[in-house]
């Protein structure tokens, strides 16, 4: 579980930068650690990103950007902070236009939860699915009632683990 690199400025000075910086930190340190330092399956089929609230923004990013390393995606009460984040979103949304095929067949099981209205990432998330629908990428939506909570995420959770590595 990193930092995410969020940094001086907090959420104020978010953006594709502090994504960038934790593609890389994922690709070059977190995966490599755990596979050399923990009993592990390697190889894509084994392994999934998830993330909630500002993680799943990370998720999305690290995981649409790296489908050929993951086989699961999960993202929990997230979608792009709009407008802040309106240029990541339209680059991410021409990439998986772009990909649409190699996308589909290295993500097998593509999760996105929210807390029901509630949630404040529920427009951002509904806005998200919209744009995903226009691109035909297939994934599982499910709401838990309970907004932007502990309890959502750990539902999402419980959820999204019995579909991994099936």
């Amino acid at each position: 579980m990193p930092d995410a690199n969020i940094g001086q400025g907090g959420i104020r000075n978010f953006g594709e930068r502090n994504l960038q910086m934790f593609e890389k930190e994922l690709k070059e340190s977190i995966i490599p650690f755990a596979e050399s330092n923990y009993r592990i399956k390697k190889g894509k089929e084994n392994r999934a990103l998830a993330g909630l609230s500002m993680g799943g923004i990370y998720t999305l990013y690290a995981g649409i950007q790296n489908s050929d390393m993951f086989s699961g995606l999960g993202v929990f009460s997230s979608g792009y902070m709009l407008p802040m984040l309106q240029d990541v979103a339209d680059k991410q949304y021409k990439f998986l236009n772009e990909n649409k095929s190699a996308f589909s067949s290295n993500i097998r099981n593509f999760w996105i939860s929210m807390g029901g209205k509630d949630d404040i990432a529920y427009e951002n998330g509904q806005k998200m699915l919209k744009e995903l629908d226009k691109t035909g990428i297939k994934y599982t939506y499910t709401d838990y009632p309970g907004g932007h909570t502990w309890p959502v995420w750990r539902n999402s959770l419980h959820q999204f683990a019995q579909v991994l590595f099936k």
